[in-house]
């Protein structure tokens, strides 16, 4: 038998491999930036067959980032503990009996090294949390030390302090602040359920001050507080409705502390929590989409099928804050097998 094919005779037609004959075959998608997106709207992007939403989901990442490129960012908590907000996730609340003890912020130089260890270890990007309600001016002082030293180490920098108002936006910017983190946790209807010491539109409020500021914006929210399906999408619609996405969006998992009220919150499957990733990519083609807290608990699959989705930024290091994060070592060879290497200078 001849081991070459022969070709179809004259008159007939083989079938393409590369070409669907079903008339049904899906038509060539586009990403487009929007700020109008609708609730119901993105609800139907999260419900797409698989396929067709991990297409959707790579081709406006494709379409703005470098597929084979991850941010890093490290997260550092410089003011741990006694938190007087009662976020219902947070094991820093002073409200909860979680054993996270109130402590003083961390002295400057203290910070500085932390910072140094992070990019040696390969981080674009050193993030400072505080457990704040809103910083007092002498506390500012300290932290805009801090972000003028860091920046002095060749890194771009991230804060999270809570609600702030434009003259303290300005004066972070003055420090040379490039991020502020403040997460809109979930959808404006369920956040009472998480949340009563700060409304869902002083939560806006800081956001435009710190837009207002010229500072980019770091917003995103949590999956798995209890939310229903119909939350996920009135989040995402929020985030992708403002006048200017979020530079950063990150989608945290809820870690599930012991003495905080969602310490017994339903686990989100995974598939779940990969149509979020990829709902968010979609609705902000070119914001950094970042897989943040719950990635200890994420499998090597679950990790590889966000990034397919769309998730190019993570958070490396030891600990998120008070929660644990994946060690260093597993991330660099996860990566490694994917194929993936980190971003520079954020691009």
């Amino acid at each position: 038998m001849s081991d070459v094919m022969t070709r179809p005779e004259s008159g007939t037609h083989a079938a393409s491999p590369l070409r669907s004959a079903h008339p049904s075959h899906p038509q060539p998608w586009h990403p487009e930036i929007r700020h109008d997106w609708t609730r119901e709207e993105v609800a139907a992007v999260i419900a797409l067959p698989f396929p067709e939403l991990i297409y959707r989901a790579q081709t406006a990442h494709r379409a703005f980032f470098d597929p084979t490129k991850v941010q890093i960012s490290t997260l550092l908590s410089i003011k741990t503990g006694g938190c007087p907000e009662d976020c219902a996730y947070c094991p820093q609340s002073a409200k909860h009996e979680d054993g996270v003890k109130a402590e003083k912020l961390m002295a400057v130089e203290k910070v500085l090294t932390e910072a140094r260890a992070a990019k040696a270890a390969g981080a674009g990007r050193f993030c400072m949390g505080a457990a704040w309600r809103s910083p007092k001016e002498r506390d500012l002082d300290t932290v805009c030390a801090m972000i003028e030293g860091v920046k002095s180490l060749g890194l771009e920098t991230c804060v999270t302090l809570g609600m702030l108002d434009a003259h303290q936006s300005k004066r972070l910017r003055d420090s040379g602040l490039d991020y502020y983190n403040h997460n809109l946790d979930t959808s404006p209807e369920y956040y009472d359920k998480i949340i009563s010491t700060r409304t869902y539109q002083e939560r806006l409020d800081t956001l435009e001050n710190v837009r207002n500021a010229g500072i980019n914006v770091c917003c995103g929210g949590i999956v798995g507080m209890g939310e229903a399906p119909d939350d996920r999408a009135g989040l995402l619609a929020t985030l992708a409705s403002l006048p200017q996405h979020p530079e950063s969006v990150p989608i945290n998992m809820l870690v599930r502390v012991a003495g905080t009220p969602l310490a017994e919150a339903d686990a989100v499957d995974p598939l779940t929590f990969v149509r979020i990733i990829a709902a968010a990519r979609i609705t902000m083609p070119a914001s950094h989409v970042r897989l943040a807290a719950g990635r200890e608990q994420m499998s090597d699959e679950t990790h590889a099928l966000a990034f397919l989705a769309g998730a190019n930024s993570i958070f490396c290091g030891d600990k998120l804050l008070t929660t644990p994060n994946p060690a260093e070592h597993r991330d660099r060879l996860l990566l490694k097998a994917l194929g993936m290497t980190p971003m520079t200078e954020g691009h």
